[in-house]
């Protein structure tokens, strides 16, 4: 039985279908920018609208008819809004540059050394990211308290790490994996020490995943609820999303405006870091899944 002829794909095809796929990749990715972005701009809409039109059902919820910027003098007069601000990047940093350090001598031992039982523990490092936090602030909190750190900031930059770490360990592991050792190795030969050939070949090398992890550990320290409401009891030590939440939900009463102005600016530092480091946190993100 003769077989049937497939079809020859020509330069004219593919020119005729270009269009077709290239509308439909543009249709996609408008719809995912809009997306994206609807949440920022329906927190930039509430935070100027006036109380009074907060449950007017007549009004088009999605455009501001009547603006004002009494929420956010409210939120800046009213409330400690920049001392939360500053709370919370002290604590993300500090948290965030502990965990590096602790994570890149982790996953550089892991990826690059081999010994006994390496394997089992860094599947063990990644598995102690799974646990909850719900099951460790209690524990955690009784050390807190017996070191007397409570209502400070290192009662924070000390036990976000207990989930940074084990999750920035387990990247960088699979990225410094990722590294050829012949480069480390030529390093070696020349002359170098292990730690010269880390400092000045591997990390080098590994700035994308190094930069994946510190957004990674900026962004959760940033944004996490319970260790911050637990373990910081007074008004002015809290970060922003405790003390947000805190001072603008007065029983019943919600502060619309005000809350979303609150969670529109503290939603800057994150956007911004990821427009800056982008490409380097995708590339970080990529490899250490692969080779992880």
């Amino acid at each position: 039985m003769a077989s049937a002829a497939l079809p020859v794909q020509t330069a004219s095809t593919r020119a005729r279908w270009r269009p077709g796929r290239r509308f439909v990749t543009y249709v996609c990715l408008a719809f995912f920018v809009l997306a994206l972005l609807f949440p920022f701009y329906w927190m930039a809409i509430v935070s100027i609208r006036p109380d009074r039109d907060m449950l007017n059902t007549h009004l088009n919820p999605f455009y501001p008819h009547h603006w004002t910027l009494k929420n956010y003098t409210h939120l800046f007069k009213d409330t400690q809004f920049f001392r939360w601000t500053w709370n919370t990047m002290v604590v993300a940093v500090g948290s965030t540059a502990l965990s590096l350090v602790a994570s890149i001598l982790g996953g550089y031992a892991l990826g690059r050394l081999r010994f006994r039982g390496g394997n089992a523990m860094g599947l063990g490092m990644f598995l102690a990211y799974l646990v909850p936090p719900t099951l460790l602030f209690l524990p955690l909190s009784q050390i807190v308290q017996r070191f007397h750190m409570g209502n400070t900031y290192w009662a924070l930059i000390l036990t976000y790490p207990t989930f940074l770490i084990p999750f920035c360990t387990w990247l960088l592991m699979g990225y410094f994996r990722s590294i050829p050792k012949e480069l480390e190795e030529s390093a070696m030969i020349d002359g170098a020490g292990r730690w010269q050939a880390m400092l000045r070949v591997v990390l080098p090398l590994a700035s994308p995943g190094i930069v994946s992890a510190g957004i990674f550990s900026f962004t959760l320290s940033w944004n996490e609820f319970l260790y911050s409401l637990v373990f910081m009891s007074t008004t002015p030590m809290k970060t922003l999303p405790v003390g947000a939440v805190s001072d603008l939900i007065k029983g019943d009463v919600y502060f619309w405006g005000s809350l979303m102005a609150a969670a529109l600016l503290g939603s800057v530092p994150v956007a911004v870091a990821y427009s800056f480091f982008v490409d380097q946190y995708v590339a970080g993100l990529t490899a250490g899944a692969v080779k992880g």
